[in-house]
C-alpha cells in the first residue's frame, strides 16, 4: 500500500441536474477505496469557459488523503464520470457541456506528466472556477512551481463565480 498522499479534485458539470449530480459526486469520491474525503467546498454556480454558448456550470473541489496511486486514482474518477452517464468525446467538443467533470488538480507536491494525466493540472492557475472552491479548502495548498492556491487566487479575476444557494 502506498503512503497517503492529499490530492485535489475539481468538479463540474451542467447538465440534467448539476447541482445533485456534483453531490453524488462527493459521496462516490468519499468511497473510494484507500481514500477518505478530508474536505468538501461549498457548491458555485460558474459562467461557462471556452465555450460560452451553453449552461453554467456548478463547480466545487474535495481533498481526499489517499493511498491510490495517481493512475489508479484517474481511472476512479473517470469510472465516476461514466456512473454518472458521462460519455467522453461524445457531449460535444472541448470545454463543452457535460453530466460531470473530474480534474486531479494535484497530488501531493507531485509533477507529473504522463499519457493522459498531467498534474498540477496544466490549466489549474488560471480558471477562477477551479481555484475559488479549492481556495476554500485548501488556500495553502502548494501547486508545484506557482506558489500556493491562495496565490494563484489573487492572480485571476474571480468575476461571475457565485456560490449556489441550497434551494
Amino acid at each position: 500500500m502506498n503512503t497517503p498522499v492529499r490530492a485535489c479534485i475539481g468538479l463540474g458539470a451542467n447538465l440534467g441536474e448539476a447541482a445533485a449530480t456534483v453531490a453524488a459526486a462527493f459521496l462516490a469520491l468519499a468511497g473510494l477505496p484507500g481514500s477518505r474525503l478530508l474536505a468538501s467546498s461549498r457548491l458555485y454556480r460558474t459562467p461557462a469557459w471556452g465555450r460560452t454558448d451553453q449552461p453554467d456550470f456548478v463547480n466545487a473541489a474535495v481533498v481526499l488523503e489517499t493511498s491510490l496511486p495517481p493512475l489508479e486514482l484517474l481511472d476512479a474518477l473517470l469510472r465516476i464520470e461514466r456512473d454518472a452517464g458521462r460519455v467522453r468525446g461524445g457531449e460535444g467538443t472541448r470545454w463543452g457541456p457535460r453530466v460531470l467533470d473530474l480534474d486531479l488538480l494535484l497530488y501531493g507536491d507531485q509533477v507529473l506528466d504522463l499519457p493522459g494525466l498531467q498534474v498540477p493540472h496544466p490549466y489549474l492557475h488560471q480558471r477562477a472556477f477551479v481555484l475559488v472552491p479549492l481556495a476554500e479548502i485548501a488556500p495553502g495548498a502548494a501547486i508545484p512551481g506557482l506558489g500556493t492556491v491562495a496565490d494563484a487566487l489573487a492572480a485571476v479575476d474571480p468575476a461571475g463565480v457565485e456560490v449556489l444557494q441550497p434551494a
